[in-house]
């Protein structure tokens, strides 16, 4: 600076003050050194830039989503690798290209609508269409945004999509993974089921021993009936005469036997009825419940399956159904039944040792509820178990006697069926449960 200093001082026209060429200097030199501050700024700037554009490229590369920057003429200034490989060609091939180009028919309506209708209201908007794609047709949903200018008027827009081929694909997994839940739990109460039914093998047995023995000792009555009166009318197509026919009925006994005829048919009759009753409660019980949810009387429900636990027990037990008779409630009577024989076995199982052992089933109303609890004068619940009593597999009983499944899957029953079972402490002697079922008599 000393030298361009020098220079314009030998320079100097004669007449002009030092002092204003000073100032000329000292502008110069401010001129200069803002020059240099703008230059670094500049390069500055330059280098933020580059690292942005770096960022944006890696960004463009890098997402999953299309994602397409366009011109006000709708033409492609920008678009992500994504995209190139979905079309099957480069970015180079594609900036300058109208985007409708890769729409047809239908598809490019769509876009052209949602375009028109973005500029117009500046607001974002979404739809569905197909994309040739290198492996065919292709849908994705689109959302297109605008892009707009420092004074906010719109000068592009910004489409991104999401290709909708494997979110269906995983929207399909998800329902058929849901749909084998739902069967591995069908499952589940189905086992629960038959393991109840083993229990009760042994009453079944004898419920079914007692009236199948009435039937066949009638049965053999019956045929000494048969045989004596064919021996009677064998004589008659004989031509007995009357006076040896009249002696015949005597000696045959014949008068006693049309007595005891009718009471043979009819002992025989009920005992039928009987075995039919049994299989018929047998099906029912044994079916998997996955009909419509339709009203039903709870308090016979619960008598059936009292019985049928009943029935299975060794032990002379009193179960005791009383309350509300009828007590309709909403649901599927066979899962229905088959929770309140699993509260009911329960019960049975804790009380077996207990003297003077009693179950009592208690059915009422409770608002627009119906509500049936099992109580038992056991040991009941220990105050450290009771949080884990409807947790999968968690049993008291010993290896061998359950499966840990009962309260659980009882639970989940009652929830589908838009009530609830709970453990009720400190009502009853021993442990008493409580299900909660919608009412069916309101429906």
């Amino acid at each position: 600076m000393e030298k361009i200093s020098t220079k314009l001082g030998d320079g100097l026209k004669p007449g002009l003050d030092d002092a204003v060429w000073v100032d000329v200097l000292d502008a110069v030199d401010k001129t200069y050194a803002e020059l240099v501050d703008y230059q670094e700024q500049l390069e500055t700037r330059n280098t933020e830039l580059t690292a942005l554009r770096a960022f944006l490229g890696s960004i463009m590369n890098s997402i999953s989503d299309y994602l397409i920057v366009t011109d006000k003429d709708g033409q492609i200034a920008d678009v992500s690798r994504s995209f190139c490989d979905a079309i099957g060609r480069g970015k180079d091939g594609l900036v300058g290209q109208a985007l409708s180009e890769f729409f047809e028919g239908e598809m490019q309506q769509r876009l052209t609508n949602a375009i028109a209708e973005v500029t117009r209201t500046r607001m974002e908007t979404t739809f569905e269409a197909d994309i040739e794609a290198a492996g065919g047709a292709s849908p994705v949903d689109f959302r297109v945004a605008p892009r707009l200018d420092r004074r906010h008027r719109v000068n592009g827009i910004i489409v991104t999509g999401r290709p909708l081929g494997e979110l269906r694909k995983a929207y399909h997994d998800l329902e058929q993974s849901h749909e084998d839940l739902k069967q591995a739990q069908i499952q589940l109460v189905r086992t629960e089921k038959l393991a109840s039914l083993g229990r009760l093998l042994a009453g079944v047995a004898h419920e079914l021993n007692n009236p199948i023995s009435f039937v066949y000792a009638n049965t053999h009555s019956l045929q000494k009936y048969l045989d004596r009166f064919e021996t009677y009318f064998d004589r008659v197509e004989a031509g007995a005469t009357r006076e040896e026919l009249v002696q015949l009925r005597v000696d045959l006994k014949l008068e006693r036997d049309l007595r005891n005829l009718r009471t043979a048919i009819e002992g025989a009759r009920d005992g039928a009825e009987r075995v039919r009753d049994i299989v018929a409660d047998l099906r029912r019980l044994s079916s998997d419940g996955s009909g419509e949810i339709a009203p039903f009387d709870l308090a016979e429900t619960a008598k059936v399956g009292a019985d049928w636990v009943k029935r299975g027990l060794k032990s002379e037990m009193e179960i005791i159904v009383d309350g509300e008779m009828p007590c309709m409630a909403l649901g599927r009577v066979g899962h229905v039944q088959q929770v309140i024989m699993n509260l009911v076995q329960n019960a049975a199982d804790a009380v077996r040792d207990v003297p003077n052992a009693q179950i009592r089933v208690q059915l009422r109303y409770e608002g627009d509820f119906a509500i049936l609890q099992v109580c038992d004068n056991g040991p009941g619940v220990p105050e450290d178990m009771q949080a884990a009593i409807f947790d999968p597999f968690f049993s008291t009983k010993s290896v061998g006697q359950g499966t840990g499944l009962g309260l659980s899957i009882s639970q989940k029953i009652a929830e589908e069926h838009g009530g609830d079972l709970t453990y009720l402490p400190d009502v009853a002697p021993g442990a008493c449960f409580r299900l909660t079922l919608k009412r069916g008599d309101r429906a």
